[in-house]
Order: C-alpha cells, then sequence, then structure tokens
C-alpha cells in the first residue's frame, strides 16, 4: 500500500507537467483555430448549405433541392469558364514549373550579384496586381505597344491583338501570371536545392557522369519533395485565378479569359445569386481536392 502511495507521488509531478505542456501548446494553438473555424471552417459549411437554396442576401434562403445543379448542367457560361479554368492551368503550370526550375538552378551558383538578381526575379510577385496589369496592358497595346512593335520591326506583318483578342487573350494571360509568379516559386526551388549534399555530386563526377546526367539522376530525385510541394501550390493557385484575369481583361474579349473563379464572383457579388454561385463555388472546390488527391496518389506511388 504504501508503495503504490510513493509510486502515485512520484508520478504526480510528471502527469503535472505534461498538462502544463499540454495548455500552453493549446494556447499557442487555440486563436489560429478560432480564426480557422470563424473565417474558414464556418463559411465553407455554409457554402455547402447555401450551394442548395435560392438566396440573394436580403432575407432568409429557400430550399430548391437540385435546382441550382440542374441549372448548372445547361449553363454554356459555367462550361466556358471551365474550359478556360482548364486552359489557363494546363499552360500556366508546367511553364512556370519550368521557368522557375531554371532560374533557380542559374541562381543556385555562385555567381557575382546573385542576391540582385533573386530579389529581381522576386520582386514581381510583391509588386501590386493593378499596377502589374496597367503595365502589361500597355505593352500588350495593339498599335502602341512596344510588344507588336517588335514584332513589326523583326517581319510580322500582322502581330497578335493580345489582350483585345479573343484567340490570344489567354495567352497573354498566361505569359503575364507566369512572369509574376516565377520568382517566389524559383525561391521554394532554390531552397530546395540547397539542402541536397555536394557529396552526391561529387560521387556522380567520380562515375564519370555528365552534366545532364548529373541533373537527371542526382537534382530532381533529390528536389522531389519540394517539386511536389511547388506543383500542389501552383495547381491550386491556378485552378482560383481571379486577381490577375479581373483586372487585366475582366474576363474578356466576351468570354475568352472567364475563369471559375470570376464566374463565381460574378454571380454572387454583382448579380447576388449567392445560392447558384455556392454551386460553382462547390465545382471548382471538388476540382481542386480531385487534382490534389491524384497529386498525392502520384506522387506516393513513385516514392515506392
Amino acid at each position: 500500500m504504501a508503495t503504490t502511495t510513493l509510486t502515485a507521488a512520484r508520478r504526480r509531478p510528471g502527469s503535472r507537467l505534461r498538462l502544463r505542456n499540454t495548455l500552453i501548446g493549446w494556447s499557442f494553438i487555440l486563436p489560429n483555430f478560432l480564426g480557422f473555424a470563424f473565417l474558414t471552417l464556418i463559411p465553407v459549411g455554409a457554402l455547402f448549405y447555401l450551394a442548395f437554396t435560392d438566396w440573394n442576401v436580403f432575407g432568409t434562403a429557400s430550399w430548391t433541392g437540385l435546382t441550382n445543379v440542374r441549372r448548372l448542367i445547361h449553363d454554356t457560361s459555367f462550361w466556358t469558364a471551365f474550359r478556360n479554368t482548364l486552359y489557363y492551368s494546363a499552360l500556366h503550370i508546367p511553364i512556370t514549373l519550368c521557368v522557375s526550375l531554371c532560374l533557380a538552378l542559374l541562381l543556385n551558383r555562385k555567381l557575382r550579384g546573385v542576391t540582385f538578381f533573386r530579389t529581381a526575379a522576386f520582386f514581381p510577385y510583391i509588386t501590386s496586381i493593378v499596377a502589374i496589369a496597367v503595365v502589361w496592358n500597355a505593352l500588350f497595346s495593339p498599335k502602341y505597344g512596344p510588344i507588336n512593335e517588335i514584332l513589326r520591326f523583326v517581319g510580322v506583318d500582322n502581330p497578335p491583338g493580345w489582350t483585345s483578342s479573343a484567340t490570344w487573350s489567354m495567352p497573354a494571360v498566361i505569359l503575364v501570371g507566369v512572369w509574376r509568379e516565377m520568382g517566389y516559386y524559383m525561391l521554394l526551388l532554390l531552397a530546395g536545392l540547397q539542402t541536397i549534399p555536394q557529396q552526391l555530386y561529387e560521387a556522380a563526377r567520380m562515375d564519370g557522369a555528365n552534366a545532364w546526367q548529373r541533373f537527371w539522376n542526382v537534382t530532381i530525385p533529390s528536389l522531389r519533395p519540394t517539386m511536389f510541394f511547388v506543383t500542389v501550390m501552383l495547381t491550386i493557385g491556378s485552378l482560383k485565378v481571379f486577381d490577375l484575369i479581373l483586372v487585366m481583361t475582366n474576363g474578356g474579349p466576351g468570354q475568352s479569359t472567364l475563369v471559375l473563379s470570376q464566374y463565381i464572383y460574378k454571380k454572387g457579388f454583382e448579380e447576388n445569386q449567392f445560392g447558384y454561385a455556392s454551386t460553382v463555388a462547390i465545382v471548382l472546390f471538388l476540382l481542386c481536392v480531385l487534382v490534389t488527391v491524384v497529386q498525392f496518389l502520384v506522387n506516393k506511388r513513385r516514392e515506392r
């Protein structure tokens, strides 16, 4: 009996310490969790309810069942925005990834002024999106823009209309999107490159591997975790693109650059159809989840 009491007394300080550490941990987590709950979790939960209602902000939401879903299936504007979103993502993701990786490889060397070039490459990412849109729209001006002037100088008689053309407006937006975001993802890939042990490269050189073989057999496998993270973030960001298109083309000309995020904004905040906008938002949410899950499965299979 005395031994049991002594053992319990010895355990009390450890239990109190664990309890104290647990409470301290929760005190750090709780503010962020509350913010996440009120600003993200609850609105997302409300989104799934509003998707089956007819609500225009004023009054109460009336339950309509699958009416919004049936309307969505026959909505040509929605399918145009859906295709444009996939079009933007299919080009923006690989181009941004390749350019960012090339910049990271170039700026990972010990060059003079490399810090300046890293800052210059990252600067567009923190620049005001409105300023970026104004400058690039001026550069893309069909009549007076310097881009078309250069094309005419090199012999192109009919240069593209860029943001004023339904054919070239999306490639113009993709080009600006790549230019704006390549610096951010370059820094992530650069951080991954600097974690690769130099002994691996030295061993590859001793085995007679050339530069391409070292890149393909040492750099890419070692950079796979960073590449996976960058790809996931880049994919989600591309599917949710909104601000760049809004300020550059506003979805035009016509609906040539209309994407899902802007369509949600248009239906919700311009036309006050929050129930239908919530249905479109769920489609975008499920699309992001589906692509992310596929990327996780592919990455897990490669690791085996």
